[in-house]
């Protein structure tokens, strides 16, 4: 477990600022309530195999007792990288996303089900949309009573969006709360392999 080096954090901050916007500096600046510490500090962001962790300093320091390959996970585990040097967010920042987005899309109850079956949004199924989406934008998507199902990337602006027919996509898929099933089940699979 390292910190990030200076092109990693540029390319983690990058993409989340493209659903974050100007609230990435409330994820940066958060100031931890964890461990027995009077000032536990900050969170920050570390690297372990591939995978980038928020975590609070406070649990960094207590994780130093531990060895590298015995240490399989440490805080909330917000993206990967890929072997050519990408980035990737995976659904386990959707809380961290859903609390500091910038763009929010509400979905109708009849159009959940599809979206947490890797579907893309389509405008019949859009409840409501913020103002000012642009194409490539970030977004991430809720039901109608706020609960965050996930996240994808803007397809068409707002603007766009109220002209389209009801076939159209809006959002494509990038993640959703439905993975967790999906991945369960093909783990359950290799187990029995």
């Amino acid at each position: 477990m390292r910190p990030l080096d200076e092109k990693e954090t540029t390319v983690v901050f990058e993409k989340l600022f493209k659903f974050t916007g100007n609230n990435l500096k409330n994820i940066v600046e958060n100031p931890s309530h964890e461990g027995p510490d009077k000032d536990p500090g900050r969170y920050c962001f570390r690297l372990h195999k591939n995978k980038v962790y928020y975590v609070s300093d406070s649990l960094v320091k207590r994780a130093t007792n531990v060895a590298r390959p015995k240490l399989a996970s440490i805080g909330t585990c917000i993206g990967r990288f890929t072997h050519g040097g990408n980035f990737h967010l995976t659904i386990e920042c959707l809380n961290l996303l859903a609390t500091n987005a910038k763009h929010k899309v509400w979905l109708k109850p009849t159009s959940e089900m599809s979206f947490l079956y890797a579907n893309h949004v389509l405008k019949g199924g859009l409840g409501r949309i913020t103002e000012s989406i642009a194409p490539g934008d970030g977004v991430v998507v809720f039901s109608m009573s706020d609960l965050p199902l996930g996240f994808g990337v803007a397809a068409k602006s707002t603007q766009d969006c109220r002209k389209l027919d009801p076939n159209a996509i809006v959002v494509l898929h990038q993640a959703d709360i439905g993975e967790y099933l999906r991945m369960e089940n093909q783990s359950e699979q290799l187990i029995e392999e």
